[in-house]
């Protein structure tokens, strides 16, 4: 892939973010003054962090990955949207931090 291919696949990329990100709002969330509003809500019914309820989604979608890497190509998600999900987790858990500081 060329570095200009690269950032064609990079802006797409970023544009499927956001998409996801704005999806996720409106489902999971569901509360447009909280974007963390499901991590507290799981996190209050299991006497956890936001983070750390993140944290566990996050480790999911990257042992999916894992099991990828490592041949099991079956899944029942294309293994872009995990990775998708991976940033935009990092990016909530981004927004947690600056929330904290």
């Amino acid at each position: 892939m060329t570095q200009k291919e690269m950032k064609l696949t990079m802006e797409e990329i970023f544009k499927e973010i956001q998409r996801t990100r704005e999806a996720g709002q409106k489902e999971y969330a569901r509360e447009n003054s909280n974007a963390f509003a499901n991590f507290e809500r799981i996190g209050n019914n299991l006497n956890l962090s936001k983070e750390k309820v993140l944290l566990v989604y996050l480790l999911k979608h990257i042992d999916g990955i894992c099991s990828y890497v490592e041949g099991y190509k079956s899944q029942r998600e294309d293994v872009r949207g995990r990775i998708t999900d991976i940033i935009v987790y990092l990016c909530l858990l981004w927004g947690m931090i600056d929330e904290s500081n």
